[in-house]
């Protein structure tokens, strides 16, 4: 049992509840696919919530009182960027947020640029918004388990139908932090190419000891007034199903089309999801602190795990999120990795070809859970690789 303030090794019972997670598989099948965590939310939000609840009365309402300049707080303590409360804009989702951004900054015929593999409802965005789709590929080193972008090729994309660039960072699914360099290269070719950024950076509170968050738009006052930034508790604080989340607009005039392309649509943010938010950024830090502390030991083990049991299946160390993102090309599977795994290990993990080019032969596995249930995970795995290589069963291998 961990030995601190908070118990992560304890397994809520999901299955009884609304959980897509624990429902989408049958029941021996161990779930470890969309990013939600199996940990119980910072008490401090059960109890806030249940105080709301004691009220007894749910009419309407506006944002509650100080959560923004909270919200701003915590940007602030955290990264070092002064935010304004008149800064943020209350949205019930970052996937609205990156919508609503290319709605923004886009005409219908205009271009989005991407990178993939990445978080599958960036792919929809150019569908939804009626816009061209340029992509380029994130670099897989394979022998150094790296992922870099190649600038060459991100300004080869470039050109005159170019009006938004979505970045994901922290990098869902692989796990990378980029670094100030790397920010700055993408700032510059923004900049000097009059696109706009948008950058979902939802998981930057999940981010390990040797590494750092920085948001792209603090970086100076030009990215600050070229950029959306996307943030939220949900992943944070393991509280996705209360839809709470924030765009950071420092320009009004951005900030102004922003709220005007919501057209009808969009509607607040529920009374409960707004308590959430408030309470998570207002008394949470102790809770995260150790979460990550044991979301890093399980990252460790899941790394030392593959290395030694599976060397065969490679990953990025991640360096952010609770995400492990697995190539598993080497293991010369006839079927998907993901098929081969829920038939033989019974373990559902995310299918890689669904974060777009470069996710063929590739799962995504969450390690956010208490670690006895990812030991359970890659021991599955273990076995059904050797079964499928002493059976030689010519349906995988």
């Amino acid at each position: 049992m961990a030995n601190n303030s908070y118990n992560f090794d304890i397994l809520p019972e999901r299955r009884q509840s609304e959980s897509i997670k624990w429902r989408l598989f049958e029941e021996d099948v161990l779930p470890m696919w969309v990013a939600d965590m199996d940990f119980y939310s910072p008490p401090e939000v059960t109890r806030a919530l249940q105080q709301r609840v004691q009220h007894g009365l749910f009419g309407y309402g506006g944002i509650i009182p100080q959560l923004m300049e909270v919200t701003a707080g915590w940007i602030g303590d955290h990264y070092s960027w002064k935010v304004e409360p008149d800064d943020l804009v209350l949205l019930p989702g970052v996937v609205t947020g990156f919508n609503l951004a290319s709605r923004t900054a886009a005409q219908p015929g205009e271009a989005v640029i991407i990178q993939t593999p990445v978080y599958p409802p960036f792919l929809n965005v150019c569908q939804n918004q009626q816009l061209f789709q340029q992509q380029m590929e994130l670099t897989w080193d394979s022998q150094n388990q790296t992922y870099s972008i190649d600038f060459d090729i991100f300004n080869s994309i470039i050109d005159n139908k170019s009006k938004v660039f979505l970045l994901c960072n922290p990098h869902n699914p692989t796990g990378r932090v980029f670094q100030k360099n790397e920010l700055e290269k993408i700032g510059e070719l923004c900049l000097r190419n009059g696109i706009m950024i948008c950058s979902d950076e939802i998981h930057c509170d999940l981010v390990f000891s040797s590494s750092r968050h920085i948001p792209i738009a603090s970086l100076s006052p030009e990215l600050e007034m070229n950029s959306i930034t996307l943030i939220a508790p949900s992943k944070t604080f393991n509280i996705p199903g209360l839809d709470c989340s924030f765009a950071i607009i420092k320009n009004p005039e951005i900030r102004k089309k922003f709220n005007q392309a919501k057209c009808g649509l969009v509607g607040g943010v529920n009374i409960l999801g707004q308590v959430a938010g408030y309470t998570s950024y207002k008394y949470g830090s102790g809770w995260l602190s150790e979460l990550l502390v044991y979301l890093e030991g399980n990252r460790d083990y899941l790394m030392a795990f593959l290395k030694n049991e599976l060397p065969q299946i490679r990953v990025p160390k991640p360096e952010g999120t609770y995400l492990g993102w697995l190539d598993c090309k080497e293991l010369k599977l006839n079927a998907k990795p993901c098929e081969f795994f829920l038939d033989e290990a019974r373990l559902g993990l995310m299918d890689g070809t669904t974060f777009g080019p470069g996710g063929e032969n590739f799962v995504r596995l969450n390690f956010g859970c208490p670690r006895y249930l990812l030991i359970e995970g890659l021991k599955r795995m273990k076995t059904a690789i050797e079964k499928s290589s002493i059976l030689g069963d010519r349906s995988y291998k």
